[in-house]
Formats: C-alpha cells, structure tokens, sequence
C-alpha cells in the first residue's frame, strides 16, 4: 500500500460520517474540569471511550491517577514496534471549559454535536476532543494501509489541561523514562488563518495575578464622602496606567522580551493573524509599536487586564466603593525569568506611589514559555510533509500566542515539539458555539495521515537527549 492509500483512507473517514460519529460520542461526554460535579466524568472519557480507540489501534493503554489530589486521571498508550525505531510521543487533553448551556444559540446543547453547513459544533470540538480525534484517526489510517505505523508510539492524554494542567508536571517528573521519545508532536490550539496549514514549535508562557486596592470597609455616599475618599478603582485605573499605556504598550521594561532572534523573524514575517469570518478585526495602532501583527502576537510580551470590579456593576449605588480589583495577566516570550515579573511590579508600583495596590498571583494558570529553533531538522521535516500533502506552505509559528503546558516536554524531557493545531482563531474555543470546520478537519486528517506515515518511511536522524 501506499502514502497515497493512507491519505485516501483518512479522507474517507470523514466522508463516511465516521468523523462526526466518534466525535459526537465523545463530545456527549461533559468532562468539564472546571466543575467539581462533572469530576466522576474525567474518567469515563478515559477508560469509556479512549481507551477502546487506542485498543483498537494495537495500544496497550495504562490510566494512572493523578499525582496531586483533585487532579484529572491521565492515560498513556503505547505501541511498540521494534527498538531501533523512533518514537513518537503525542498529547491531548479530554478535559473541557465548562459547558456554558444557556448561552449557546439557536438552540443548540454543549454536549450536542451539530453540524450546521461547514460548522461542526459543540464543546470540545475544537479543544482539544476534534484535534485528537483527527489524530487517532490518522495513525489508524497509516495502519490500515501499511499494517505497521513504522515507528513506537505513545500518548498521553490528560483530563486538567483547563485547570492548569494539574498534576501534569509531577506525572511527567515521574514516568519520565516512560514517555522517552525522540519527538513530541500534537495537535491544539489555532491555525494561523483557516486556509492555511500551519505548525508551531512553542509556546508563550502566562502568568496570571490579581491586582487589588483596598482603602477601607464598606462603600460611602459619594455626596457626602467625594472629595474626601480616595477612590480605590481611580488608584488602581492609575496603577495599571503606570505599566501600559493607552495603546496597550508595554511601558515597564523589566517586562519586555529581548531582541527578537533573526531566525523567530524571518518565520513569521510574511504571516497575518486572521480568525476567520466572524473575528473581530484586529487594532492596528494596538500593542508594541513598530511590530508586525505576527510579531506582536508570536514573537512579544503582552499585559491584559482579564476582568475588573469596583462596587456593584450590576447595580450601581452613588458610594465611593471602599475595594477594587483587577484580573490580569503577562502572556511572554522566552528570554525573559518569569518569576521576576511580580517583583520588578512591586518595586515599580511602590516607586510610582502605589503602596496601596496589593499583588496577589493566582495558584492556576501558570506556564513557561518555549519556542524551538526554525532551524530543527524535526521542523523542516513536518513542513516539508504537509506541504506534500496539501500543496500549500504551511505557516511556521516559532511559538504560538497562548500557552500550553509545552515546557513539560521541551525542557523537562528535552524533546524537540511540534504542533500541528487544527482549529481556527474564530472557533468560539471556551465560549458558547464553539465550533471546528469541516474542510479544515478533512484536510487535517489527510496530513496528519501523510505526515505519519512519512515518519514511519524515512523520519529525521537527531540525537535523543539523556534523561539519566
């Protein structure tokens, strides 16, 4: 059988409705890590329906409790084929945002699968339950045409990606030798634009923290008090001004990456950042000045207020409210300590007069950031794959504009990582309508397919690090 037979044979599982079947099986599944009352589901995704689709496959699959308590169970499957073959090591999580049921349109359901013309809906079907099943269903594919995949296989998948990936590190930390591998390749987060394939080789890290100014107990009538009471919301409006300025750019430097390497932007230079029909168009005068778009988004660090309060926004009274607070959060490239960022906010704050702000950093929602040389063999061998596959120049992502738990592989198990997302920016990923779209997913499977049974042909030589 041939390359050709493979990419044919995936194609064909999503004509056949086979795509949408599985998927609408898994996607009936609430396992929202997000919601303590949907916990026992965690593990019926595991062992109720992956675990079988691994089985299938000639896995031998393994479900492990998770290290730290109140984590997600997480399993491994393994294919073995022979010693002197590469190995493989992909990821994916089960685990959904929670399901947001009244806020979903026209009537649709989270745990529903829909399909409305090339929109294919419900949670999940972009993060992360859509990517993996394209993926399962390509190292079938290989195996259904060459009978062997050509290479040793393994997939962890994990049931907290949405809470932080809890207990992930530790796991990685002690089955180290047990995910042993010679490549990371997975599937999540967006395409650079629909059309267009695209790879991405990191990730930017995010560090999340709360901003709070209290003054006093209680809220005062503004007549009596205004003038009088120092408006905590003013102070901390003040504050973050401090460290951003009007167009969004980054005024403390202790926040600011290095130089952007030659190498990270010569990948991104002729990349535009679009999301679709339905994305919001994007601010040009917005962020670091002097930037690209693809620069700004891959490539730099970004400060966001997430949320922000000061008395009853719902219902508004005439008082002087006595606490503000604000949700924010540093996106950031490597090249930068992220444990320096709160204390160089410290003395920022205490030196602009803000003694008065308190910084409080979150327990959840922490990554590192990594980004893989252009430059690796691993990189040109993908690209040139799905370029074969596809006729089209898949977009090299240096690092993608969120945060995954990548560090995990890149710099604990010291695997070169390539993503290979197939979700698009306008998905409605952790919203209601979340959505994936058809020609993206049977273009993704037929690559995917190709780019399997590439590395079972004739993968890339590179050293594997030392773990010992």
């Amino acid at each position: 059988m041939s390359r050709e037979s493979s990419i044919a044979a995936a194609a064909a599982y999503f004509d056949d409705g086979r795509y949408i079947e599985d998927l609408r099986r898994r996607v009936a599944i609430p396992s929202e890590s997000q919601n303590p009352e949907r916990a026992e589901m965690l593990a019926v995704y595991l062992s109720g329906n992956l675990q079988a689709a691994f089985e299938r496959l000639g896995y031998v699959c393994t479900i492990f409790e998770n290290p730290v308590s109140g984590g997600g169970p997480l399993l491994l499957a393994e294919r073995f084929e022979d010693a002197g073959l590469p190995t493989v090591l992909s990821y994916g999580h089960g685990d959904v945002v929670r399901g947001q049921e009244q806020a979903w349109s026209d009537g649709r359901s989270p745990w529903k699968l829909q399909v409305d013309g090339e929109r294919i809906y419900g949670r999940g079907t972009a993060d992360n339950k859509g990517q993996h099943t394209v993926n399962i269903a390509a190292l079938a594919a290989v195996l259904e045409t060459r009978g062997a995949l050509g290479f040793n296989s393994k997939y962890l998948m994990e049931m907290g990606e949405e809470v932080g990936s809890t207990g992930l590190a530790e796991f990685v930390s002690a089955h180290a030798h047990e995910l042993r591998a010679d490549v990371l390749l997975a599937s999540d987060g967006p395409r650079v634009d629909p059309a267009t394939p695209t790879l991405f080789l990191g990730a930017r890290g995010a560090l999340n923290f709360d901003l709070i100014c209290a003054l006093r107990a209680g809220a005062h009538h503004s007549g009596n008090w205004g003038g009088l009471l120092a408006n905590p919301a003013i102070v901390l409006a003040h504050a973050i001004a401090s460290c951003v300025n009007a167009q969004g750019q980054i005024i403390l430097g202790d926040w600011l990456p290095p130089e952007i390497p030659s190498s990270v932007r010569d990948a991104v230079a002729s990349l535009m950042p679009a999301g679709g029909t339905d994305a919001p168009s994007v601010d040009p005068n917005w962020g670091e000045p002097g930037l690209s778009s693809a620069e700004k988004v891959y490539c730099w660090n970004t400060f966001e207020v997430l949320a922000m309060e000061a008395g009853q926004p719902a219902k508004p009274v005439n008082a002087i409210p006595g606490v503000a607070k604000a949700h924010c959060q540093i996106r950031f490239t490597v090249g930068r300590d992220p444990d320096d960022f709160l204390p160089a906010l410290r003395s920022h704050l205490d030196a602009q007069g803000f003694e008065n702000v308190e910084i409080v950093r979150s327990e959840q929602g922490f990554f590192r950031a990594t980004r893989l040389d252009p430059d690796n063999p691993w990189v040109e061998f993908v690209r040139a794959s799905v370029a074969r596959t596809t006729n089209k120049a898949p977009a090299v992502l240096p690092s993608i504009g969120g945060s995954l738990p990548n560090a995990l592989f890149a710099q604990d198990l010291h695997l070169p990582t390539v993503w290979v997302p197939h979700s698009y920016a306008g998905c409605s990923q952790h919203a209601p309508d979340e959505h994936v779209l058809a020609h993206v997913q049977r273009e993704a499977l037929q690559l995917m397919a190709g780019l399997f049974w590439d590395i079972g042909d004739k993968p890339p030589v590179t050293p594997r690090a030392n773990l010992d």
